[in-house]
């Protein structure tokens, strides 16, 4: 959508006439590039773009009062400015504003629209910042808002893990080391050790969410700008919890932001998959420990009996995809010098595609959960006999008996086969089958998601509109 359609436009010179008519470039120089250099070198910018649009038009509200605050532009001019931005953030919310085909990016679409609203004015809204910090604050206002919606689903998990492990939390389950059986557990211990998994992948994302939460506007280029802007005013519009200080560190944390978000979303990913092998496992007609109604399952073209785990596992190698994404961000940004290098820009399209593929996988993983069967008296299959032969020696201990005394005598009935299974020892310790500690690990989960808010983009709009200028609509 053009914004000149709707709104009243001042009357544009000649030479803005040209700018706007022509391929629109923030670095327009009044030369015409090759095509081929500007299709190669925009990549998928157009495209990805379009999930800064928001992100972008808020930056540019707290922007535009700073100017204003510092004297650089008139209270009439801010008014003007505030206004058009808020017609293109609510054209966005539409879902009618895109990035037209003569356009490099959607910064450059942005001021193409401000100026074909303002004029003159419109074209103010660049003073005193680059595009490099314009990009940095939107994808660090694009990443913060996607950690803080990752958080929503991955509590949601969480809660169905606990719910699950205090539903089954007197069914037993064989523990396996080395892929054999090993000691008794039951499902109250396996699904709550996932759920304190997502404990500490929180953990993970909250250190990412700090990290990223500074404000790179103003440092412009990388070596900042002579006019005399206020940092800590757009920092407090746009809810950063301080600035990043030093001009030269603003491109430099390119690539040191992503690859600390995607250390966390590996995380995450980690433990979806890890979880999704043990229900591809636990699906196997050996094990039979699990299973789904039959609208959950798939089958084959040629065997009638097959009812495979298709969801568990693609979630596993969705996730084991996502793994790899800390690597390529190492490589990609490995030994760049200092200062922006275009490398930077396939950032964006790997970052922003791992929040997608994390959403999709939690979400199904949620669907399952609610349908889940649970086998019950597993371990009375006397092929588990043996997983109790630490409980009996821990029988003997109490007793009187030394321990390696106790455990050579097991052993060797175990060796004869005349063990036989005797009745479990109490688990009274944190983090056993008789205390699993639920309560403590939600207390921490909760206490790490503290810091992960999840504030809507068009309350934060908003907020920034009415934070100086309450008339502005």
């Amino acid at each position: 959508m053009n914004a000149g359609a709707d709104l009243q436009s001042v009357p544009l010179d000649k030479n803005l006439i040209e700018l706007i008519i022509g391929i629109m470039k923030l670095w327009e120089k009044g030369i015409n590039p090759e095509p081929a250099i500007i299709e190669f070198t925009a990549g998928k910018d157009r495209k990805t773009d379009l999930a800064l649009t928001k992100w972008d038009i808020i930056g540019s509200m707290a922007h535009v009062i700073m100017l204003e605050d510092v004297a650089l532009i008139s209270e009439e001019e801010k008014n003007g400015l505030l206004k058009a931005l808020h017609s293109l953030f609510v054209w966005d919310e539409e879902g009618s504003l895109i990035i037209e085909k003569d356009v490099e990016d959607i910064h450059s679409q942005i001021e193409k629209e401000m100026s074909s609203i303002l004029g003159t004015t419109g074209r103010k809204i660049h003073t005193g910042r680059s595009r490099n910090d314009q990009v940095l604050v939107d994808i660090r206002l694009y990443t913060r808002e996607e950690i803080d919606k990752l958080s929503v689903l991955i509590r949601r998990l969480f809660t169905k893990l606990q719910s699950l492990s205090e539903q089954h939390k007197e069914v037993l389950l064989p523990g396996y080391t080395h892929m054999q059986p090993a000691m008794v557990s039951s499902f109250g211990l396996w699904f709550g050790g996932y759920a304190e998994c997502l404990a500490d992948d929180v953990l993970l994302l909250a250190g990412a969410r700090t990290l990223n939460n500074q404000n790179p506007l103003g440092t412009a280029a990388g070596y900042g700008t002579t006019l005399p802007i206020n940092r800590k005013l757009t920092s407090d519009l746009l809810e950063f919890d301080d600035l990043l200080y030093n001009s030269v560190y603003a491109s430099l944390s390119r690539g040191k932001i992503e690859m600390a978000i995607a250390s966390a979303l590996a995380s995450v990913a980690q433990t979806l998959s890890r979880f999704s092998m043990d229900i591809c496992l636990y699906m196997t007609s050996e094990f039979r420990f699990i299973d789904f109604p039959d609208e959950y399952v798939t089958g084959s073209s040629i065997m009638p009996q097959k009812r495979n785990p298709d969801v568990f596992e693609l979630i596993r190698a969705r996730s084991n995809v996502l793994l790899t994404l800390p690597n390529q961000i190492a490589i990609l940004t490995t030994n760049l010098p200092s200062g922006y290098n275009r490398d930077l820009q396939l950032l964006k399209q790997l970052i922003f595609d791992a929040f997608g593929e994390l959403r999709e996988c939690i979400e199904i993983m949620l669907l399952m959960l609610n349908n889940i069967k649970i086998k019950k008296n597993i371990t009375e299959n006397p092929l588990y006999n043996t997983i109790f032969s630490t409980e009996e020696v821990n029988r003997l201990v109490k007793q009187g008996i030394p321990f390696r005394d106790a455990y050579k005598a097991v052993a060797e009935m175990v060796k004869n086969s005349s063990f036989s299974r005797t009745s479990l020892s109490d688990y009274v310790h944190e983090g056993s089958i008789g205390n699993l500690c639920n309560d403590e690990i939600a207390a921490i989960f909760e206490k790490r998601m503290q810091s992960l808010k999840n504030t809507p983009a068009v309350e934060r709009a908003d907020k920034v509109m009415h934070h100086v200028s309450p008339q502005t609509p």
